[in-house]
């Protein structure tokens, strides 16, 4: 008797992915070659359907053999040998270490069968073999392997999965969830940002599977969830490897796409896919976009992360420190900065936040784990930073991996100012310390809920990265982190300026919309019993979102007397039309101050950053939409400002209701008010899909707006 002969192998990918929380994928609803989906630490069902007899369990043995990677193994789990076992003794929900299968039905020509993969599986792209042969009878055995190939994904549903969540229902946020919301801006004009996700598009795991390949990771580490999201922060920017997104802060983005324009990341990953080099352009909060979509579909729960004042410490001082002549004017360069780099503070940074078991640390250190894409340093010689342990950089524990100390000087480093001294050791005293600056808020999107009016759905998670400020928990986390930090020792050591009676206190700004005049403003009291003389300087520059000066705008010097036990108030005032011209993208502006008090050399600074407002995208939907059925949406928008715009796109996106469509629009006039129409089909019924647009032009972008749409099922 000849071995068995394959006709075919069916993986039932539509009906195995309920089960296995995979059916929203797109890849297994293919006409031509649906794509079978798993995820680890669950069985799944198939069929093989042999040619001319059936199988006979007395007689026959099938094998299963699946493969990983262009040289799998056993020894390194990139390879499974699994014998059918058809006694229906092997019990597939018990086996939680290794691959198994069994027999479920075998009638006619075909034989169902149930097989397991473990939860410590490689995750990625698999190909299947089939093996048949007689038993006992010393013939070659026949193995049929026509384009049999599976995903195998994490499985954090599962118990004995490294990326397990206990509070399963929250999986439904930071795995299944496809639209979301990233907090950008500084504080005062913050704005949860609408990024469609779209884990689930077509596009999204070839396009992992490619980034996996260039990674080198070696594949027997694809199932170790801590290596996989260490790789995702390196291959998501270009840096190293030709990862994913170039990263560009300088507002000229003619040879791609402007960081503002896009609506989400899958097409981003497509064009990754399709051009297989680096796309242009991005920036922090897009790095962020495209690793939550990276980690959601491969199975880890993740969340996009805020930090509003972020402080980037280039020399591992856990401080950001600022230099000043004698003439009170700030250094363009850090004089104590091996590496010619110098600190600087972002009014918002965003990265990730991952969900893991540590099982390389000690008890406690699982569960959030900060991932940045975003590259700033490098860590082991590569642009990567985390999986970095949230109760780690809460405690100051720096010597755990990975990245704490960086991720702690961004949440809660002091910002230091000196001034030029020549009788100091290190040719500078300081002048002043602020320990409240940096890390004031830190947002993310709340679960289950979606408000493109407002904010009902941000959630502060401070807490959870250091103690609360001013607290003498949050003093003691910063300075055990001092304290094993040798170059944190000697600037933290150092001594500040003496005699300090007169206070200085620069106003924040409430939102100004763009156009509109605004005003620098310091409140000064005299607490001393003497007549003091201050020298104060109140500047405003336009900035980059990274801190970076664009242009000076205005600026202001003088020089006073103060009364003793009296108040003063300086004002500089800056018109609309004084800064209209020098805004770069985002429309941030800093305003800053210095003052010197003559006769006690006390010497002040401050700085605070502020967004000029712009209007949102106007998205008319009707009520209720009907699945299958196209309906018309409208797009309205009106030019804030009194000149002409000019390359003007809108750029559209929601899952399943209509895959990343850019439309061109004539120059709109000053204050002209526009309307595009667009036209959708809904995929899916019966639940509330959301649309997100963007507007981009040569002189205004970072214009956004979203709606709900609510989608009735055909039945």
């Amino acid at each position: 008797m000849s071995s068995l002969e394959v006709d075919s192998v069916y993986f039932y990918p539509q009906e195995n992915a309920k089960d296995h929380k995979t059916d929203k994928f797109e890849l297994i609803y293919d006409e031509e070659c649906p794509m079978p989906i798993f995820r680890r630490g669950l069985k799944f069902n198939m069929a093989v359907r042999f040619v001319e007899r059936g199988f006979d369990p007395q007689t026959d043995k099938i094998r299963l053999i699946f493969n990983l990677g262009p040289n799998p193994h056993p020894v390194k789990g990139t390879k499974a040998f699994v014998t059918i076992d058809t006694t229906g003794g092997s019990n597939l929900e018990q086996n939680q270490k290794s691959w198994a299968c069994n027999m479920v039905n075998n009638q006619d020509d075909t034989v169902l069968i149930q097989v397991y993969a473990p939860p410590s599986a490689p995750v990625g792209l698999w190909y299947l073999q089939v093996e048949t042969s007689v038993k006992d009878s010393g013939d070659e055995a026949s193995i049929f392997e026509q384009d049999l190939l599976c995903y195998i994904l994490f499985n954090p549903w599962n118990t004995q999965d490294l990326v397990y969540m206990p509070e399963e229902r929250l999986l439904d946020e930071y795995v299944l969830n496809d639209v979301g919301k990233i907090w950008v801006g500084p504080i005062g004009t913050t704005k949860g940002r609408e990024w469609v996700f779209g884990q689930f598009d077509a596009a999204v795991l070839p396009a992992i599977m490619y980034m996996l390949e260039k990674s080198e990771l070696p594949y027997a580490s694809h199932g170790d969830a801590i290596k996989v999201t260490r790789m995702i922060s390196k291959m998501v920017n270009s840096n190293d490897d030709d990862g994913i997104l170039v990263g560009r802060w300088d507002g000229q983005y003619d040879d791609g796409t402007a960081p503002a324009a896009w609506t989400g990341s899958a097409p981003i990953l497509q064009q990754y896919l399709e051009n297989q080099s680096p796309v242009n352009y991005g920036q922090c909060w897009v790095f962020s976009g495209v690793a939550t979509t990276i980690c959601r579909a491969l199975g880890i729960p993740s969340r996009v992360v805020s930090n509003l004042v972020s402080a980037h410490d280039s020399n591992g001082t856990l401080s950001v420190d600022k230099y000043y002549n004698a003439q009170n004017e700030e250094l363009k360069f850090d004089p104590n900065n091996e590496n010619s780099n110098s600190d600087s503070i972002w009014n918002y940074h965003v990265w990730n936040d991952v969900y893991m078991a540590r099982p390389d640390l000690p008890a406690g250190y699982g569960g959030w784990q900060a991932i940045d894409a975003t590259p700033q340093e490098t860590s082991s010689g590569f642009y990567q930073c985390g999986p970095a342990p949230l109760e780690a950089i809460k405690r100051g524990q720096v010597g755990f991996n990975f990245d704490v100390p960086f991720m702690i000087a961004s949440v809660n480093a002091d910002l230091m100012r000196w001034k030029e001294d020549p009788q100091c050791d290190i040719g500078f005293t300081r002048i002043y310390c602020n320990k409240y600056h940096v890390g004031k808020h830190i947002f993310t999107k709340k679960p289950f809920i979606f408000d493109h009016n407002g904010d009902r759905d941000r959630e502060e998670i401070t807490t959870q990265y250091k103690p609360k400020e001013g607290t003498e928990a949050e003093r003691l986390s910063l300075l055990n982190a001092v304290r094993g930090t040798e170059a944190a020792k000697r600037f933290y050591e150092m001594p500040s300026s003496a005699l300090e009676d007169i206070t200085f206190d620069l106003v924040d700004l409430d939102k100004i919309n763009i156009g509109e005049d605004f005003s620098v403003v310091v409140k000064v009291t005299n607490k001393s019993d003497n007549v003091r003389s201050i020298k104060c300087t109140l500047s405003a520059v336009s900035v980059y979102y990274t801190g970076v000066k664009a242009n000076d705008i205005k600026k202001s010097q003088g020089e006073f007397k103060m009364q003793p036990h009296s108040e003063e108030q300086l004002k500089m005032t800056v018109k609309g039309d004084e800064y209209l011209e020098k805004l770069v993208e985002y429309s941030n502006i800093k305003m800053s101050a210095i003052a010197t008090v003559v006769e006690t050399r006390q010497t002040w600074a401050d700085e605070d950053d502020f967004q000029v407002a712009k209007p949102n995208i106007n998205i008319q939907v009707p009520q209720e939409t009907v699945q299958f059925v196209p309906t018309k949406i409208t797009l309205e928008l009106k030019n804030p400002l009194k000149k002409v715009l000019t390359g003007c796109k809108f750029h559209i996106s929601g899952p399943s209701l209509i895959r990343n469509q850019i439309l061109t629009h004539a120059d709109i006039g000053p204050d002209e008010k526009v309307t595009v129409t667009t036209e959708v089909v809904p995929k899916l019924g019966g639940d509330e899909q959301k649309i997100v647009a963007t507007f981009s032009s040569k002189e205004l972008s970072d214009i956004t707006g979203s709606s709900n749409v609510k989608v009735v099922r055909v039945q």
